[in-house]
């Protein structure tokens, strides 16, 4: 962040340098050589890493005309950056009081000043601005920024059908991440008609969520959900088995599910082939453990879970499928009271629970639990479960 604003700080100072030169040419007479100091009195500020002060100099040695409104948005701009939204609502408010804006100018600073109120949680203030660019602004640009402004604001405030009315189609075409968003919105409105026992309701959003971005995962999650509200348990099967074909990294998240719609079919062996079939898609550690508990439960012994665990070690090592193989050696007859596993275990559990199970793509961000949307950088769809080595 501080590079970015001194490289803002760097453009603004040559703007005004530009523009207290080109008013120079406009003069007859030389200008103040108190305009020149203020302007270089700045610039020294600037280089000193004094960049409070270069700000407070610079605003103060340009006056507001035509030739300097862009320069003035700038700076407004950047005291938003610095979490001084409401020093940018005054630059950019004083800016629209001026007569000389024309009608594209006066535009643009009223989409600068609705981002200032969204910073400061005015949300009321710029909603009204967003949505008079978007019925008003002939300049498509300022009204394409205006729309996804306003498209923003509703999804922070949670009113998701308004987001879904400004969003689709014509930003959602354009633009993948807000495809994405879209789906999810369809779903909280999906999980919104569940929680009331609207399933009809539900499902007309999830198929909706599904023709807008076809790998949304979370809407085949929910139908499966919907599924076992009504007792179609093979039908929530059907679902859950589309989510590999969707993205085989989600194949941790339906384990839950897939497991307890199996429980309610009492069929043990149709899990375990089932599980077999995953762990062919994604040897991930959640497959692996889940199949050698389940074979350990039908069958009544570990030499099967023992075997496969081993296996799969060889191909996929994971630190969660060799402390679990520990466990299943320490309770064996053979190796009964060795003290050697206790140790093991002491130092691979530990490790087990301080990881993460999933990370965001786009940002990093990582957790425990799966956010659908992700806390940090507010992307839908980005987060998922984290594989390998060190996965689940």
């Amino acid at each position: 962040m501080p590079d970015l604003l001194l490289l803002g700080l760097l453009v603004v100072a040559l703007a005004i340098g530009w523009a207290l030169g080109r008013r120079e040419s406009r003069q007859q007479e030389r200008p103040a050589p108190s305009l020149h100091r203020d302007y270089f009195v700045g610039l020294n500020y600037l280089l000193n890493d004094q960049q409070d002060r270069a700000i407070e100099t610079f605003i103060s040695a340009l006056e507001v005309n035509s030739d300097t409104i862009e320069t003035h948005v700038t700076l407004g701009n950047l005291f938003r950056s610095r979490g001084e939204a409401d020093r940018a609502v005054k630059i950019h408010q004083n800016l629209l009081a001026r007569p000389f804006l024309d009608g594209h100018q006066g535009a643009w600073v009223q989409l600068e000043l609705s981002r200032d109120f969204l910073q400061l949680g005015l949300h009321d203030r710029a909603e009204r601005l967003l949505k008079g660019l978007v019925k008003e602004e002939t300049h498509a640009e300022v009204r394409h920024h205006a729309k996804r402004l306003l498209v923003d604001l509703f999804e922070r405030e949670g009113e998701w059908q308004q987001a879904i009315d400004e969003a689709v189609p014509q930003l959602t075409r354009r633009h993948d991440d807000l495809r994405r968003a879209a789906a999810h919105w369809h779903c909280e409105l999906a999980e919104e008609a569940r929680a009331s026992n609207s399933h009809g309701i539900a499902r007309k959003h999830l198929k909706q969520a599904l023709s807008i971005d076809e790998r949304c995962i979370r809407a085949n999650l929910i139908q499966a959900e919907l599924c076992h509200d009504t007792g179609q348990y093979r039908q929530a099967l059907k679902h859950l088995d589309r989510i590999p074909q969707q993205d085989a990294d989600f194949i941790p998240t339906l384990l839950e599910p897939l497991e307890r719609t199996y429980q309610l079919l009492d069929d043990a062996e149709g899990l375990i082939e089932h599980l077999h079939r995953l762990l062919e898609l994604n040897p991930c550690t959640s497959v692996m453990l889940l199949l050698a508990q389940t074979l350990r439960r039908v069958r009544g012994s570990d030499e099967e879970a023992i075997a496969l665990i081993t296996e799969q070690l060889r191909k996929e090592p994971s630190l969660g499928g060799v402390d679990y193989l520990m466990g299943l050696y320490q309770r064996s007859e053979a190796s009964e009271g060795d003290p050697r596993f206790d140790l093991l275990r002491q130092h691979t559990q530990p490790l087990i629970k301080a990881l993460p199970r999933h990370r965001c793509r786009r940002c990093g961000f990582s957790g425990e639990h799966l956010h659908w949307q992700c806390p940090r950088c507010r992307n839908w769809g980005t987060t998922k479960p984290i594989t390998g080595i060190e996965g689940e």
